[in-house]
């Protein structure tokens, strides 16, 4: 095999061979589904805390519009992550709960918060320095 090539199965590529997103990173769709922006606050929300009702959750989730709430909650309905319950009582109650595949995410979610906070100031750091420092290159005289 050449250098720069690479074997896949029973196909072999050169690294100029296009690559199909989920082949490049396989985690990329489970990325797109558990951490766009709203997502995670509301599974953690849901995982922490149980079932909750919208208002419960949007006061929790204080920077989040109820439009962008309302949105997040039907996606991960969709996706199997999160469950409504509607009450037909007068005035109507509903209520969401995450099922066993959204929970099945906690142990994801601990290991993140972990790693949180262990490096998140080594993150900062990293930053400051990187903001702090030169990096124009250098002009000789």
């Amino acid at each position: 095999m050449s250098k720069g090539s690479r074997m896949s199965g029973n196909a072999t590529w050169t690294a100029h061979t296009p690559v199909d997103s989920e082949q490049a990173c396989p985690i990329g769709p489970v990325v797109d589904i558990v951490f766009s922006r709203w997502t995670t606050p509301i599974l953690w929300t849901l995982n922490e805390y149980g079932r909750q009702r919208f208002v419960e959750l949007e006061r929790r989730i204080a920077t989040i519009t109820p439009k962008v709430l309302t949105q997040r909650l039907r996606q991960l309905e969709r996706d199997g992550l999160v469950v409504r319950t509607y009450h037909p009582e007068v005035p109507p109650r509903v209520e969401y709960e995450i099922n066993e595949l959204g929970r099945s995410l906690a142990p994801l979610f601990a290991t993140l918060a972990e790693w949180s906070a262990a490096n998140l100031n080594k993150v900062e750091k990293a930053r400051l320095d990187y903001d702090t420092t030169d990096r124009l290159p250098s002009r000789r005289p």
